[in-house]
């Protein structure tokens, strides 16, 4: 499918302007309305002299942490967690150093306070060095959980993937393949893959272009095989798009209708997260469409023209992917360059307010 340039002339334009700028050098797009993919293309390189395609996996960072997100939805929806049961129930060597308080909730809501414990190497260490010294470690001072908010990169998600491990007592990115992968056939998507597959994709293994040390180190072969809850799942772009194409056909085969509803919904209002610096609305482990607290400045937003139940997760610097129930919409992009926070979000929110444009879903229409 070959035609981005016809469906989405603006948004084109708005890439090859990036390419132009030398903020990427590729990028991967895949739209759907109403479970229908209208658009499924790839511009640029995908690492120097390689071209981008539709076929191309590419790193999505924290777009990926759904992922894990409905791996905790379907263990609430099965009865094994609740939502306000403190995260030690089911990990007790996390309920020391005042986090006893901290719930499955305040995990997925980014309001549990223990941010930035991981060290600048943490990419790099094993799982169970990970949790252990996660458990180990102290609320940030003055937090108190469930009452301050801030985005947690990865710790947070390390505890909620440990904890579907030992209820489900298999390796996670075991879990992640046989419960959402197989079962949506996302058969190139991988959250930790074998050192043989990583090799055997060969130019079909996408880059981020400028990415810093954590981020450029996910793109070895050594990082790729690595299973990282928060931030190493990659894929062709396409396949994220299908996973919420899911979760807008109520959930199948994945997740019960009411779990999406439950999870998608806003439930972190109105709270300044201290981590984006700025007020940002958010579900269970979902971004939810912030754009009430400012359009033009709300940080990985989802455009001018979104509808308000429009919910979505974002990669730094990168990607983006989202569902819009109001249009039946779902959008999945990433550009292969992190040009700064700022920079951006401002290329992410002109792209996304230009899909609705290019559909005649502004708000004009």
């Amino acid at each position: 499918m070959n035609n981005l340039s016809q469906i989405l002339p603006k948004t084109t334009e708005l890439l090859q302007q990036g390419l132009s700028n030398g903020h990427h050098i590729g990028a991967q797009i895949y739209v759907s309305q109403n479970g229908t993919a209208l658009v499924d293309d790839a511009l640029g390189e995908s690492r120097p002299n390689v071209p981008m395609t539709s076929e191309t996996l590419m790193p999505w960072y924290s777009s990926g942490k759904p992922l894990t997100v409905a791996i905790i939805a379907q263990l609430w929806e099965q009865g094994h967690i609740g939502l306000d049961d403190p995260a030690y129930y089911h990990l007790p060597d996390f309920q020391w150093h005042g986090k006893e308080a901290v719930t499955i909730r305040h995990l997925l809501t980014h309001t549990a306070g223990f941010r930035n414990v991981l060290g600048v190497q943490w990419h790099k260490e094993p799982w169970a060095d990970i949790i252990f010294k996660t458990c180990g470690t102290f609320l940030e001072p003055g937090w108190t959980p469930g009452a301050k908010a801030g985005y947690h990169p990865a710790s947070s998600w390390f505890i909620l993937a440990e904890i579907a491990c030992r209820r489900k007592k298999r390796p996670f990115s075991q879990i992640v393949r046989q419960d959402i992968l197989d079962p949506l056939n996302l058969n190139d998507t991988h959250l930790g893959m074998l050192p043989e597959q990583y090799r055997a994709y060969g130019d079909r293994i996408g880059q981020m272009h400028n990415a810093h040390r954590v981020y450029a180190h996910l793109d070895t072969e050594e990082g790729a095989t690595l299973c990282r809850p928060g931030g190493g799942a990659r894929g062709p772009i396409r396949e994220l798009g299908h996973f919420y194409e899911a979760l807008l056909n109520d959930g199948s085969p994945i997740l019960e209708p009411e779990t999406v509803v439950a999870f998608t919904r806003c439930q972190r209002k109105d709270m300044f997260d201290h981590t984006f610096q700025h007020v940002i609305d958010w579900g269970l482990g979902f971004i939810t469409n912030s754009n009430h607290h400012g359009p033009d400045t709300v940080p990985y937003n989802f455009g001018h023209h979104a509808s308000p139940t429009t919910f979505g997760h974002g990669g730094i610097q990168s990607s983006t992917a989202f569902a819009d129930p109001e249009h039946n919409l779902v959008v999945a992009l990433v550009c292969n360059g992190m040009p700064g926070e700022a920079q951006h979000n401002q290329r992410a929110r002109a792209l996304h307010t230009a899909i609705y444009e290019d559909l005649g879903l502004d708000n004009s229409n």
